[in-house]
């Protein structure tokens, strides 16, 4: 889960969205049953079920990944991005040769699964011969980061392994500055998801510690440092990142605002207030995030009979240049998150299922739209009438 930090709420034309059935455009607002409380298997924040067994391993990510490559004759591509603060390795997966480019990455919070799982099913499915397959592989190139915090994967923890000690090691400029204010000594890791900057060259300075969460980051974990390396690769081959999309978890009983409706997944393209506050980046295109998720959210709507239609707008008054969403923005990627109901402390492995499903089905709408074209006839106005997530869970 992102969890900003909230300057002035607000929430757009989202009021008028309240009646029961409306068409905007090309965007469907499905029909909100009264809310009647969280279904008796969420535990909704209020009791851990420590479900991390019902997600892979970084030894089962690894068959899996090396499995999907073998089947798909190299059509996905499965190789080493590089090792983590511990060593230990992390993944790329790629598949596709178009001229526009998909970079997801996945799991930036250890304990934030569902993503991974939905990824490597979707991998399987972009690399095999069906006609809609290779139709695909024309269009994109689609690369992923199936699991980007793998220390944290196996720890069930959200901050990855790695000491402030290693962060001084590796930058002898920093002795003697205040750790990051997004570096947990009890756990003794980083929120990664702080840690980006939209300068790829920034190189860390002791003035700009410990920072603040409406600030840029500074590249000071392995991982960060890697999938930066991996972003400005991409940049060179391609000029510019077109998505960039970010897999998260959030809490289990966040509702629509509106009608009290549990949301099963929030979804975003706004991460930074005000693009002038951090340097002059003119690719910066807000209508082009905008654009990939109504693509998101009118394919989570088309299941809306499966309860996918209830997706939220994640909350709308956040500035997080440190995100990778956020400094990726500005670069000129358009931007999507995924934050998927619940996270590996809450729910069982009961709604998993759907929950992966759910987030299949959202990236694959994206992914289609950008194949086919229609991405670009979508209204970016139609964003404004999703509904909006309320800011905490309801209890």
């Amino acid at each position: 889960m992102i969890e900003s930090r909230p300057l002035k709420r607000t929430r757009g034309r989202v009021a008028a969205i309240a009646s029961a059935t409306a068409m905007v455009g090309s965007l469907f607002i499905a029909t909100a049953p009264a809310y009647a409380g969280p279904p008796a298997n969420a535990h909704c924040g209020t009791e851990a079920s420590n479900n991390i067994d019902g997600f892979v391993n970084h030894a089962q990510l690894t068959k899996a990944l090396h499995k999907i490559e073998h089947t798909t004759n190299g059509t996905v591509a499965v190789d080493v991005l590089g090792q983590t603060g511990n060593g230990t390795d992390i993944y790329t997966a790629r598949v596709g040769h178009g001229d526009t480019v998909i970079f997801i990455e996945s799991q930036i919070h250890g304990n934030e699964n569902h993503g991974t799982e939905a990824l490597l099913n979707l991998l399987a499915d972009w690399g095999s011969n069906t006609p809609a397959a290779q139709k695909l592989r024309d269009a994109v190139t689609i690369v992923t980061i199936p699991r980007m915090n793998v220390d944290g994967g196996e720890n069930d923890t959200r901050q990855n392994q790695h000491s402030w000690d290693e962060v001084v090691a590796d930058f002898p400029q920093l002795e003697g500055a205040q750790p990051s204010w997004n570096y947990n000594s009890r756990v003794g890791g980083f929120d990664m998801n702080r840690d980006f900057n939209p300068d790829l060259d920034y190189v860390p300075d002791p003035a700009d510690f410990p920072g603040t969460s409406a600030g840029t980051g500074w590249y000071i974990n392995p991982e960060t440092q890697l999938v930066r390396d991996l972003y400005r690769d991409l940049e060179d081959e391609f000029g510019t990142v077109d998505y960039f999309v970010d897999l998260h978890n959030q809490g289990s009983c966040y509702v629509d605002s509106a009608t009290g409706e549990r949301s099963f997944l929030s979804i975003s393209g706004r991460f930074i207030a005000d693009p002038t506050a951090f340097g002059d980046w003119p690719k910066f295109d807000y209508d082009h995030s905008r654009r990939a998720n109504v693509a998101v959210y009118n394919a989570l709507q088309s299941r809306g009979e499966s309860g996918f239609g209830n997706a939220t707008l994640y909350p709308q008054d956040t500035n997080l240049p440190g995100t990778a969403l956020g400094s990726f923005a500005l670069r000129g990627s358009a931007t999507v998150l995924f934050e998927t109901s619940s996270q590996t402390q809450y729910d069982g492995t009961k709604s998993s299922g759907k929950l992966i499903k759910q987030v299949e089905t959202g990236l694959t709408g994206l992914v289609d739209a950008v194949v086919d074209g229609s991405i670009d006839n979508l209204d970016p106005e139609d964003y404004e009438e999703i509904p909006t997530r309320e800011p905490f869970p309801r209890d």
